[in-house]
């Protein structure tokens, strides 16, 4: 894993999809072909806009994995992941396949196991993920399973996670903040050929923190990123704020 800390949020977006879009033209160069994942939330935005705004990346060739969404949310709900990553990536870029969370699908277990299947037979060549304000990886809400091999499963959402929600303003309350969602798991996330985190913000300094220069714990989910050999963690000055000098 590699940290880099830029000036502003806005270049920590920036150099973050500068990572991304090279290992997706580098794959598509090679393989013909690119499967990548995709997070979602408010910290993304940047990174989002500068990735699609990036000229010469032959996205027909890429198939796109979505991490979570929430139970029993329909696509149309503002608060929908499915809605977020149609808005910020799929109708501005028009990858050649997109294999979207069900949320409000009818059997929550089955639509695990659809999209378990198919990730299964793919080779996932690039993560683009964030972190929570409590350390989480998609909705791998602390204490984390880092044993399961299931590549998607159904998670309870701690409050911090609900709160983290509300405090971005994708919900009107708590009480509207769904209770549990499907997620891709911390196992799956970590088949990845290169992970790019993109973390912005001072409201996650103490997340960067306790999973980047403390012990590997389900504690803090993110830290199982240390042992991600091609894992590069892209920070703002804010969010790196209470990084150790010299830690790592």
């Amino acid at each position: 894993m590699e940290l880099f800390v830029a000036k502003t949020k806005q270049e920590c977006g920036q150099t973050a999809a500068a990572k991304a879009a090279e290992v997706l033209s580098r794959t598509i160069n090679q393989e013909g072909r690119a499967s990548f994942i995709v997070a979602t939330g408010a910290s993304q935005f940047d990174f989002l806009a500068s990735l699609t705004g990036r000229k010469g990346l032959d996205w027909s060739k890429t198939t796109m994995y979505h991490l979570d969404e929430y139970l029993g949310l329909d696509e149309n709900h503002p608060a929908s992941f499915r809605r977020y990553l149609k808005e910020r990536l799929v109708d501005l870029v028009h990858p050649g396949t997109v294999h979207f969370v069900r949320g409000d699908a009818a059997d929550a277990r089955a639509e695990c196991q659809r999209l378990g299947e198919i990730i299964s037979n793919d080779e996932i060549c690039l993560a683009c993920i964030g972190i929570g304000e409590n350390g989480h990886l998609a909705f791998n809400d602390p204490p984390a399973d880092f044993e399961t091999e299931e590549p998607y499963i159904l998670v309870e959402l701690d409050e911090a996670c609900r709160r983290q929600q509300l405090g971005e303003g994708w919900f009107a309350s708590l009480d509207q903040v769904p209770g549990t969602a499907i997620s891709m798991s911390m196992r799956q996330i970590m088949k990845a050929g290169v992970i790019v985190c993109t973390v912005p913000d001072e409201r996650k300094a103490k997340a960067v923190r306790d999973c980047f220069q403390g012990q590997v714990s389900p504690l803090h989910p993110a830290s199982l990123l240390q042992e991600h050999s091609r894992a590069f963690v892209y920070l703002d000055r804010d969010s790196a704020s209470l990084l150790r000098r010299g830690g790592g």
